[in-house]
């Protein structure tokens, strides 16, 4: 019998399977704190996919080609003199610290693979450190395939050694020593739970965190404060990407005035992840004039489906080729107003065009069956986070409709297993 395929193992094999009781073990103990297991079964009870997903060792080398041409496309002088100079003043704000976590989201299946954006503060890399602890396997060949803890006890003192190094690049006389995690209502968010693994494993590491809403945060005596408790360095959670909400005034006075380091911060936002940027990394002709070079501009244009910005010049073009593009606001997050071309109406047409939106060439998301019935098929994304260059971790997420929601049965963080160690796996 022939080795079985990507595609089968993804539609096929159920061996491998969430294990409830380690997942509790590690969220109750080895890593995070008492209630926390109840905590994640109540506010999020799809927050772990129920099965992992199977990638080819081509998809996961192709991510990574992207990756690597973006990165040194966004360290050309020319390129951060053209974006900075058409960002917000406070864009142009640099503190030496490059920005925790980004997250470059890509769609895959067997014909092509696109990154879809890139994310400044991508979430869930502590849930995925809980995941891949967590996973039952009945063949070792299988098992094997999947991430080993040690992998995972390099991913957790990776992160920690990010933050230093964060610190250390905008701080370097003093050792951090105090980290506040900071979110709008941080206890009502969705991944509230993720919040308190970081701070578990910050004070494992022997720095103090807190987890605090920008306004409980006060800017005096050129330090930032919580309470009586001088702040360090914030990791910053928000949606605002430049600090405008009257709220987030303390923290965007503490960031312009380096009293805290600030990770990820509006410039980052701005380097990478408006999604105008994207129309850049598509244009052969913008790229060229960059001085990118020939080899590094193939991968891009293969890798990056082609993006535009949406122009009132062009909208009886656009109107005509919806059906092949998929819609979303520039500064945009979390797949919000976003909208696949097919589905649009008159309504929301006129809502992209009175916007500031791009269009780009859609990529369909692979999918995953978790279980044998017509209804059990999921799609998904795959997730590389990425600190100064480097692929820190891949995870998947499982999900229905047009975007991910951590809303469907059986959907959410999925590990990712990569095909290659399956080489005697016949059936599932």
């Amino acid at each position: 019998m022939a080795q079985l395929t990507i595609r089968a193992l993804n539609n096929q094999c159920f061996c491998v399977s969430l294990d409830d009781d380690a997942l509790s073990a590690a969220l109750e103990s080895e890593l995070g704190s008492p209630g926390l297991s109840l905590l994640v079964r109540e506010r999020c009870p799809f927050l772990f996919s129920a099965r992992p997903l199977f990638v080819s060792p081509q998809h996961m080398a192709a991510m990574t080609a992207v990756i690597t041409a973006i990165e040194s496309v966004v360290a050309l002088p020319a390129w951060r003199e053209m974006i900075l100079s058409q960002a917000e003043a406070i864009a142009r704000e640099g503190s030496g610290a490059k920005g925790v976590f980004l997250g470059y989201d890509f769609h895959a299946n067997e014909n092509r693979l696109g990154l879809i954006e890139i994310n400044t503060n991508a979430g869930g890399a502590m849930l995925n450190a809980i995941l891949a602890r967590a996973q039952r396997a009945c063949c070792p060949e299988v098992a094997d395939a999947g991430a080993t803890r040690a992998a995972v006890g390099q991913l957790e003192e990776g992160i920690v050694a990010m933050f230093r190094n964060e610190w250390r690049l905008s701080k370097p006389n003093r050792p951090l020593s105090a980290i506040a995690i900071v979110d709008e209502t941080p206890r009502q968010q969705y991944l509230y739970p993720e919040f308190i693994l970081f701070q578990q494993l910050f004070q494992r590491h022997g720095i103090t965190a807190v987890i605090a809403a920008p306004e409980e945060l006060e800017l005096s005596g050129g330090a930032l404060w919580y309470g009586d408790r001088q702040i360090d360095l914030v990791y910053n959670r928000l949606t605002d990407f430049l600090l405008e909400q009257p709220a987030h005034a303390a923290l965007r006075q503490a960031y312009l005035e380096s009293a805290m380091v600030l990770t990820p911060h509006p410039q980052a936002h701005a380097l990478y992840a408006d999604k105008r940027n994207l129309a850049l990394l598509t244009d052969a002709s913008a790229l060229e004039s960059l001085g990118v070079a020939e080899n590094t501009r193939e991968i891009l244009l293969a890798g990056i489906p082609h993006t535009q910005v949406v122009n009132p010049s062009h909208v009886e073009r656009l109107w005509a080729q919806r059906r092949r593009l998929f819609f979303k606001p520039a500064s945009g997050y979390g797949s919000r107003a976003a909208y696949r071309g097919e589905k649009l109406t008159r309504r929301v047409w006129q809502q992209i065009l009175d916007g500031d939106y791009v269009a780009q060439d859609l990529v369909l998301p692979g999918e995953r069956a978790i279980g044998d019935g017509d209804s059990d098929t999921l799609k998904f994304d795959l997730r590389n986070y990425v600190y100064d260059g480097q692929v820190q971790w891949v995870a998947a997420r499982l999900y229905q409709g047009q975007t991910t929601n951590f809303r469907t049965p059986g959907g959410g963080f999925a590990p990712v297993y990569i095909a290659p160690s399956l080489r005697n796996v016949e059936r599932c």
